[in-house]
């Protein structure tokens, strides 16, 4: 199963999704935060900081934990984009849409209600804004993977389908 994903996934796309779709996501948060919640815009990044360094940073941002912040969600940006490229892979655009938001509404259920577990301080983002955030990454994620994903073409020629 392994060298299958190895071999057939477009690993250059997975970057691209990655950073477009987590650069979308943090946008989303960042502005919507303060206006839904009437919240500090860093609020996510101090969340995502408090990953790595406890729940101490969330009561007061400083320019490390922004970092942190920052470094903790493209890390999980690769991860959730990784994950989404090998489920949505050879689909196509509109699965790759569609398929990455339902994933991103998993990683919703997954982040904020497994992920609780491990951090208790994490069911205080639960919102409508983090729940966007999440599908919207999904399909931004799953999107840009397949409009790089080179396979798609190659697929379809292998089976005939080209010119029909």
């Amino acid at each position: 199963m392994f060298e299958s994903i190895q071999k057939n996934v477009t690993w250059r796309a997975i970057p691209i999704a990655a950073v477009i779709a987590g650069t979308v996501f943090l946008l989303v948060n960042v502005i919507f935060t303060p206006i839904v919640l009437e919240a500090d815009a860093d609020l996510i990044l101090r969340y995502f900081a408090s990953i790595a360094l406890g729940d101490d940073v969330l009561l007061e941002g400083d320019t490390t934990t922004i970092i942190v912040g920052v470094v903790v969600h493209y890390i999980l940006s690769f991860i959730f984009a990784f994950i989404t490229s090998v489920v949505v892979h050879r689909w196509g655009l509109v699965v790759g849409i569609i398929g990455g938001a339902i994933l991103g509404l998993c990683f919703y259920v997954i982040n904020l209600y497994l992920v609780v577990e491990l951090f208790e301080w994490m069911f205080a983002i639960r919102s409508d804004v983090f729940l966007a955030a999440h599908i919207l990454f999904g399909a931004l994620a799953g999107g840009v993977y397949e409009m790089f994903d080179h396979f798609d073409v190659a697929l379809e020629e292998d089976l005939g389908y080209e010119g029909r």
